[in-house]
């Protein structure tokens, strides 16, 4: 990865692109070197990853026509290789930064990686859900070498539910990272032409009480 003066760099970029307008694209945000470690995780994993659902607790379903994706969650509490450490370790010091910066109020990062194979997609949708905004910023890095504007698999981005036209449109190359903000963004995957591989990620606020675990599982 990079060195600590590259970050705080980076860090300020995003957090001044968020207070603006709430949505940065930052290409070669990570070295192709370390895209290239967590890109190997997923052939070193593979019997570990689900499909993908939508909706939440007892409304939790699997629509591949809906969302296509296969996911493996990166926690660490389960013994994460080199790669996936150096991961969190990066997103831990960009909340801690944007934290400092924005006051958000981010307490804890959850992400998971996240395989499109050719033809799969995920409709338009909200990464916040509706009385459960705990999801504060979405993120999403691309490990995809290689990628042309040929191979789809764009992540697109609208102002509004009900905009038609969007504010981004991202190729899912290398080392691109994508921050937004969860409860303002619809965004939608469009269908590729080749395996697609990232890592969605979310900075959620801390929403526990005595009766209700944040998050729950």
């Amino acid at each position: 990865m990079t060195d600590n003066t590259t970050f705080l760099e980076l860090f300020d970029g995003i957090a001044e692109a968020l207070a603006d307008t709430g949505l940065v694209t930052v290409p070669n945000a990570l070295p192709q070197h370390h895209c290239e470690a967590l890109r190997q995780c997923f052939d070193h994993a593979g019997a570990s990853f689900h499909p993908a659902a939508i909706g939440r607790q007892q409304a939790v379903q699997h629509q591949r026509s809906v969302r296509g994706d296969e996911i493996r969650w990166i926690a660490d509490d389960a013994q994460p290789g080199p790669a996936e450490r150096a991961w969190l370790d990066f997103t831990e010091q960009l909340r801690r930064h944007l934290n400092q910066r924005l006051f958000l109020g981010l307490f804890s990062y959850e992400s998971h990686f996240a395989h499109y194979a050719p033809g799969t997609c995920y409709q338009r949708h909200m990464d916040a859900f509706a009385g459960d905004a705990n999801r504060i910023l979405s993120t999403v890095l691309y490990l995809n070498a290689q990628w042309g504007a040929e191979d789809g698999g764009e992540l697109v981005i609208y102002p509004a539910r009900d905009a038609t036209q969007p504010v981004a449109r991202i190729t899912p190359a290398a080392g691109t990272l994508v921050v937004f903000l969860s409860e303002r963004f619809p965004h939608e995957v469009l269908s590729s032409h080749k395996d697609r591989y990232s890592i969605a990620g979310w900075y959620r606020r801390n929403t526990s009480s005595a009766v209700r675990s944040d998050p729950p599982r």
